[in-house]
């Protein structure tokens, strides 16, 4: 057995090796490693966390890229979040699991890498999840603290090039600041060589550890079982189902109560799917139904057999859950990747790429009759606002109508808007407005949806396709539609009517463009409330 640390990646001096990778929708050679002196260049560059589009109350590394949020867990009173990094440069390559903690969801402080991609077993470290095994079941702990268990992808290279995937364990008996990988790992082998991205829970109502697992180019999860982490029992598949136009990945299963009752629990399937998403490229769907104990049953009802997508925006993959949550908490907490595939090597960003979305909490919820999952911004966010502006009761004639003079304008806020369309056709909000530059959200009254339009909004010239609308199905309560939306210096969310639907997109805008605008085409809306908040950074 072999402990791992930071100081372990330092062998990574050899260059060109390439990777035949499917994860996350890539295949490309990483870029060339660098040799020792160039390591200790790079880890020392100088970082501010001012950077142009770096965002301000985002998770983000400190450099380097990042993708998939991997082994969530809630351990000794803080929030551990581990992710897909690659320690050596800026695009996808190397893949390690990189560890961040939190005592708040909101601050984020920057660990050393986890578990570092292994160049003698020539393993990739791909996606995954972790657990807090609190009786010891594995026989990982040593009596001293309750281990953590994360559970990853092996992705091997062989001699000759070929790639295959199955499914490993490390465990750390130190709260996550080090790893030690199973020396029987791996664990669990399928005869696909696409087979990944396991992710482990409790099942309380049969004592056992439960795994679901993607098959991604059969558009199938597979589920299993298990008495101590290390020997799984296969009980089920589910699919194809949804959304089969790409590669189904990092699959998550949860029980939600629908309405908040107790006594009535639905299970929650989510699966993302690259590309063939909503938006374009990649995105998140989900399922609702039943869980037995062997399999997932889907309940068609539910779904009227129409896909259902868990954000309609182009930025928001690779979602899970966090394990472990106090029950006196009770939440079911997750977050998600906010880039997409198409042009995810290619954002303008450095020396970091890549940015976690804002954490959110997940509700079941009858909406007229539909039972949907609903996500709401965590109230830990609220730390954040600086001074309150408000806005009751405004007219918004035909055409645009500056907030400037009410002191609303910026660059990372918090907007909560409730709006009456009226016989406009379309109404709402000219966001990081500038010169030439705007994102739009707003309600389409033609369509009944709100929308988010980043066709203007700023620099895009590095993908063909990434100037886009997209729309989010809306319902008007007693003629109004809320919008929840959170902006920072290269990102967008909208929640709209307390999270029935998001739109989680990127853009990227010039530091200057910080108007905001309200408008109105086709005829007359009213602004019902307004309440506006400066938000401040979490890396002061």
């Amino acid at each position: 057995m072999k402990t791992l640390t930071y100081a372990t990646i330092s062998f990574l001096t050899f260059i060109g090796m390439m990777f035949s990778n499917t994860a996350c929708g890539q295949t490309e050679q990483p870029e060339t490693a660098f040799d020792e002196a160039l390591i200790d260049q790079h880890l020392e560059a100088e970082v501010t966390f001012t950077e142009r589009y770096r965002p301000q109350f985002h998770y983000t590394p400190r450099i380097n890229w990042m993708n998939d949020p991997n082994g969530l867990v809630y351990y000794e009173g803080r929030y551990h979040m581990f992710h897909q990094y690659n320690p050596f440069g800026n695009r996808w390559g190397y893949m390690s699991w990189y560890h961040a903690v939190s005592d708040d969801l909101v601050h984020w402080e920057h660990k050393p890498v986890a578990i570092p991609y292994g160049k003698e077993e020539e393993e990739a470290i791909f996606s995954g999840g972790a657990i807090v095994d609190h009786n010891n079941t594995s026989g990982f702990g040593d009596g001293s603290r309750v281990p953590i268990i994360a559970t990853y992808t092996s992705h091997y290279t062989r001699e000759d090039g070929s790639t295959w995937q199955a499914q490993s364990l490390a465990y750390s008996i130190d709260g996550g600041e080090t790893f030690t990988k199973y020396e029987g790992n791996p664990v669990l082998e399928f005869n696909d060589p696409d087979f990944r991205d396991p992710n482990v829970m409790w099942d309380i109502q049969r004592e056992q550890w439960v795994m679901v697992v993607a098959l991604p180019r059969q558009y199938k999860v597979q589920f299993y079982a298990s008495d101590n982490l290390i020997d799984w029992e296969f009980l089920s598949d589910f699919g194809p189902a949804g959304a089969t136009g790409g590669i189904w990945e990092c699959p998550d299963l949860f029980p939600l109560a629908l309405d908040g009752d107790p006594n009535n629990i639905k299970w929650v399937l989510h699966v993302d799917i690259n590309p063939g998403a909503i938006a374009g490229g990649s995105g998140s769907q989900y399922f609702i139904g039943d869980w037995n104990g062997t399999e997932f049953i889907p309940d068609e009802s539910i779904s009227g057999g129409e896909i259902i997508w868990a954000d309609y925006g182009t930025d928001y993959y690779a979602a899970i859950s966090w394990n472990n949550i106090p029950e006196d908490d009770g939440r079911r907490l997750w977050i998600g990747w906010m880039n997409n595939w198409n042009y995810a090597n290619d954002i303008p960003t450095y020396p970091w790429r890549s940015a976690q979305s804002i954490p959110r909490s997940l509700h079941l919820e009858t909406i007229e009759g539909n039972i949907r999952v609903t996500q709401r911004p965590v109230e830990e966010l609220q730390v954040l606002r600086d001074t309150h502006v408000g806005i009751q009761n405004l007219e918004i004639s035909e055409g645009d109508h500056s907030l400037a003079g009410e002191g609303i304008s910026g660059k990372a806020y918090e907007i909560i808007v409730e709006l009456e369309p009226g016989d406009s056709e379309t109404a709402g909000l000219r966001l990081r407005a500038g010169d030439g530059e705007e994102t739009l959200v707003g309600y389409d009254t033609v369509n009944g949806t709100v929308f988010v339009d980043r066709t203007h909004s700023g620099e895009d010239d590095f993908h063909e396709n990434f100037g886009q609308r997209n729309d989010a199905p809306a319902r008007l309560a007693d003629g109004k539609v809320k919008l929840h939306i959170f902006v920072d210096w290269s990102s967008v969310e909208v929640f709209v009517n307390d999270g029935e639907n998001v739109i989680t997109n990127r853009i990227f805008p010039a530091p200057e463009s910080q108007d905001i605008i309200l408008y109105s085409e086709g005829g007359t809306a009213n602004l019902v409330s307004l309440d506006f908040w400066p938000l401040k950074s979490i890396w002061n």
